[in-house]
Parts: structure tokens; C-alpha cells; sequence
């Protein structure tokens, strides 16, 4: 499915879009390694927070997700947002200082075999919480593209945000 049949259309307003992503770090977050990588925090987030289309992002005292943990792994650092569509979440992705940030990711995160993004639909006004951006990234990476956790390159249509149950295969945590 491409981007523009997973816009928001007056039919599928009643959701929007939640994105998770995740990153192992080289380094501690305190590095002079990672010193580049903290220092744009605050101005990326504000990017965001600016940008047509956002709608909410996961944050915690300090006003990012740095200190929220993920997998139970403290390498993992996670950035989840929820979006009005998948045009809206692209056109902030691939332009300005995250873009900037994203031609840089190979020096401050490790390269990973899974997946390590998702996205889903949730109705208007639900705040995805941090189990539940695990449950649907686990969902990818042991079924592939499908409505209930797919990727931009293999979008779905709001109507495919209900919870599905599965099977969790061994092995599906992040390695390196």
C-alpha cells in the first residue's frame, strides 16, 4: 500500500499514527561521544513538536525519552510519537536538523539485525504506551508487514488498528 492510501481520509480520522523506533547506543548517553548526538535533543524535539501533522510524543521529566527504558535494555534508547499520517511523519523524518541527525546515526548508534521501527494506527486520542510499542515491533519482526504493525515502505489503512494475538518466537530481542 502506498503513503497516500494510508492518509488520513474522512473515513479513517477517528485514528492516527503511532511510530516507534529504537537504538542501541555505542556509547553512555554522558560520552563526549554522544555529545553531538544529546546537544540536539531539545531542538529536534522542538522540530517536532512544530511540525504539521504531530501529535504527541513520548517523554519523560527531563522532555525526551532518553531516561524511559525499553526491552529492559539499557543500551536502548526508544522515541515514540503518534502522527495524523504517514505523510506528515516522512515529511518531518526526511528534512531539516532530523534528517541532519539521521546521516549521522552510524556514529552514535550500533547497527542491528531487526527491526527496529514500526508503525500502527490507534484511535484518535490514544497515548501508546512503551509495552504496547514492544508488542507491536515484537508483532513485525516475527510476522512482517501486516495492519496491526507495518513500516513506511509496506503502509496500511486505519481500519487495520485492532489488537491481534500471537505467538512471540525465541530470539526476537535485539542483538547485535
Amino acid at each position: 500500500m502506498t503513503d497516500a492510501a494510508a492518509e488520513a481520509t474522512p473515513e479513517t480520522a477517528a485514528y492516527e499514527l503511532a511510530q516507534v523506533n529504537l537504538a542501541r547506543l555505542r556509547f553512555p548517553l554522558d560520552s563526549p561521544e554522544l555529545k553531538d548526538f544529546v546537544d540536539a535533543l531539545d531542538p529536534v524535539n522542538a522540530d517536532a513538536d512544530a511540525a504539521a501533522g504531530f501529535v504527541w510524543r513520548l517523554q519523560d521529566d527531563d522532555g525526551d525519552a532518553t531516561g524511559i527504558q525499553v526491552f529492559g535494555d539499557e543500551w536502548l534508547i526508544v522515541n515514540m510519537s503518534v502522527w495524523r499520517d504517514t505523510d506528515s511523519l516522512s515529511a518531518y523524518m526526511y528534512q531539516g536538523r532530523h534528517r541532519e541527525m539521521l546521516s549521522r546515526r552510524r556514529e552514535w548508534f550500533e547497527r542491528v539485525q531487526e527491526a527496529m521501527t514500526t508503525l500502527w494506527w490507534v484511535p484518535a486520542g490514544h497515548r501508546p504506551t512503551v509495552a504496547e510499542a514492544e508488542a507491536r515491533l515484537l508483532h513485525l519482526r516475527a510476522n512482517g508487514p501486516t495492519p496491526y504493525a507495518f513500516t513506511l515502505r509496506t503502509s496500511f489503512p486505519a481500519q487495520g488498528a485492532e489488537p491481534v494475538s500471537f505467538a512471540v518466537p525465541e530470539g526476537l530481542g535485539c542483538s547485535v
